[in-house]
């Protein structure tokens, strides 16, 4: 018989290009970044879960706009109401449980233990949390980490960024990279102009482009398979310097002044 206990994790698709992420054991669950409150509270009722917990990434209003109307609803149906778990270096006022670096949130329904990892950079005080569910591992990067890309620079730093996308790049190469949004498409466009000859990213290309017609996700990808296309992984290849070197002038050729030029690159460019 299936393991009733086996953890499942599922996207929920907000707005217009957001995934709302759903860990549970087919009776609890746990959301990560609930932006909406609509689709979850869709998906929930439909299958009949428990919310027992939210876990959330940054402040951006399309990762936290939707928890204050999910706990309303669990208050509507007696439920005992949810822990909020979100960083403690940005003012969330929804968050219950604030979370550094290395902090362990332990959840009995269903029962996971998310790892904290501190990634700022694409918010000042933006974290991550790594599941390892035994058989397979899990990373929820909110916008550090996209398929093919990462996110923009709007409160932290290039040095910040590079650090943390080296923390998420060390993480085991089969742990599945659960990202908030379907940018994939565009970030490949983007990946393309910097190493049209990487074979790995021209087959993946074809690959996303079949999943997209389907109407099916993109993510999760995998941290081995974002070492292989994704450029802002790849800072110190030398396929992708000499785009950089060819694109603008650079003094050195040291990861985070790679980095800094590939991202301002990408913030201009035209799919």
């Amino acid at each position: 018989m299936p393991d009733d206990n086996l953890l499942q994790v599922r996207s929920i698709a907000a707005y217009d290009d957001n995934y709302i992420w759903l860990i549970s054991d087919k009776h609890c669950a746990v959301i990560v970044d609930p932006g909406d409150a609509a689709p979850v509270i869709k998906y929930l009722t439909e299958h009949h879960l428990t919310l027992t917990a939210i876990l959330i990434t940054h402040h951006h209003a399309d990762h936290i706009g939707g928890v204050a109307n999910l706990l309303t609803w669990c208050a509507s149906l007696g439920l005992v109401k949810p822990v909020v778990y979100g960083p403690a270096h940005e003012n969330i006022s929804v968050v219950t449980e604030q979370l550094i670096e290395s902090d362990v949130v332990s959840i009995s329904r269903p029962a996971c233990d998310f790892t904290v990892l501190d990634v700022p950079g694409h918010t000042a005080g933006h974290i991550a949390f790594y599941l390892n569910a035994g058989d397979r591992q899990h990373v929820f990067c909110g916008d550090t980490l996209f398929a093919t890309g990462c996110g923009r620079l709007f409160e932290g730093t290039p040095a910040q960024m590079v650090d943390s996308l080296n923390k998420l790049k060390n993480l085991p190469d089969q742990t599945l990279v659960h990202c908030a949004h379907e940018y994939t498409l565009s970030n490949i466009k983007f990946a393309l102009a910097v190493e049209p000859q990487n074979q790995d990213l021209l087959a993946w290309q074809q690959t996303a482009l079949t999943l997209r017609q389907q109407g099916v996700p993109t993510v999760p990808t995998t941290i081995a398979h974002e070492k292989s296309v994704n450029p802002f992984l790849r800072c110190e290849e030398s396929s992708v310097i000499e785009s950089v070197k060819q694109h603008q002038a650079i003094k050195d050729t040291y990861p985070v002044t790679v980095f800094a030029h590939l991202r301002s690159w990408k913030d201009t460019f035209k799919a």
